[in-house]
């Protein structure tokens, strides 16, 4: 067992518990007002119990104050702009609630590398320098190789590639460090061992302690930003609210070069998909959990995608996000193809990347496209 898998599981966090739920409800305002009161972006685990309980629900404005001032002292009136670009939809796993599910009959696409170029061309078009490379798992064909021949022809007109595939070994993720891939998001999708089984019924993503160690894997190979998050629906929000603090804490300390940041993909209708959901996440209870991980973890980066809704994201730029995506399509070949390959999701907000530059100057902040470039560690 790794070293953060018995952190989780010591500290009783790898399983969701109607113990942990009644400590967090029975949390009074009080408590709460007590632990606003101290320095913001300072973690413990108590902390940030108090600031996801039902009880601060009813100080949430108070906590979007600090928020939002603790956000412009450490990030400036910033928002940096990002693009996914989805190379593949093919997938070896059978996860329940994704449009990619192996299981799914469906026509499945691949982008060779000039395919995937064309895209990034229409993308860095657009003003983009950060990018993200997004595919299913899709080891036979989306290979170190690729990756790494991607990256390179995408330099020309990025600063920052970053991926967000299948988990790698150490020296895949070397591998792609040093063709100047600099990121690396992955989500655990939820830290219940018990809901993870059920939702991943097959492929190599059903083994729950290779993912939850991959970001350790990556981290070593020296990959600058770490992405973690958890599928908002599957499981108990507050819960896991805490075990993605705990692993972000974990890392912090022990890979200190590397900046992590938290992302929120709450579940969305995808094609082929009917599942239904018992924790499904409501939009204050989504503000909440941003908030109060901005209010633990000063120096985190937190993204907002467009899987939620224009006015949500209107609103939330002006409180702690530092980092958000637009226009992006989620389907291989989406941006400069006339075909109607199987998107991932659903996304809710269409704006165009210029529209959403300009919400975020008309919320007072300023739209940056780059904010990185490897010369600064040459």
């Amino acid at each position: 067992m790794s070293e953060f898998a018995q952190i989780l599981r010591d500290k009783k966090l790898d399983r969701q518990s109607p113990d942990t739920s009644t400590m967090i409800d029975n949390i009074t305002t009080d408590q709460v007002r007590r632990h606003l009161a101290q320095p913001p972006g300072r973690y413990s685990i108590d902390r940030l119990m108090a600031l996801l309980s039902p009880a601060a629900s009813e100080l949430l404005e108070e906590m979007a104050q600090q928020a939002r001032q603790l956000t412009i002292q450490r990030f400036g009136r910033t928002v940096q702009m990002y693009a996914p670009l989805y190379v593949s939809n093919v997938c070896v796993n059978s996860c329940l609630y994704c449009g990619f599910n192996c299981q799914t009959e469906f026509s499945r696409t691949r982008l060779t590398i000039d395919q995937a170029v064309k895209d990034g061309k229409v993308i860095a078009s657009e003003g983009f320098r950060h990018i993200l490379l997004v595919s299913g798992e899709d080891t036979k064909y989306v290979t170190n190789d690729y990756l790494a021949e991607l990256a390179q022809r995408l330099r020309e007109d990025f600063s920052s590639v970053s991926i967000e595939i299948y988990p790698l070994d150490e020296a895949g993720y070397k591998n792609c460090f040093d063709a100047g891939i600099d990121g690396v998001t992955l989500y655990q999708e939820t830290y219940d061992r018990d809901t993870y089984e059920r939702y991943h019924i097959a492929g190599p993503k059903a083994d729950y302690d290779q993912r939850l160690d991959s970001y350790d894997r990556a981290a070593r190979a020296g990959m600058r930003r770490l992405g973690l998050g958890v599928l908002l629906g599957l499981a108990d929000w507050r819960q896991e609210t805490l075990a993605l603090a705990e692993h972000a804490a974990y890392l912090m300390k022990k890979y200190w070069r590397s900046q992590v940041s938290f992302s929120f993909p709450r579940l969305r209708p995808a094609p082929h998909v009917a599942e239904e959901y018992e924790h499904l996440v409501g939009e204050r209870e989504l503000v909440q959990m941003m908030i109060a991980l901005r209010l633990c973890f000063a120096d985190a980066g937190i993204v907002l995608s467009t899987r939620e809704s224009a006015e949500l994201r209107n609103n939330a730029v002006n409180l702690c996000v530092t980092r958000i995506s637009a226009g992006s399509k989620t389907n291989p070949g989406g941006y400069s193809e006339e075909d109607d390959s199987t998107e991932q999701f659903v996304i809710a907000d269409d704006r165009d990347p210029s529209e959403v530059a300009k919400m975020i100057k008309r919320a007072g902040r300023e739209a940056v496209w780059k904010d990185w470039d490897t010369s600064f560690t040459a």
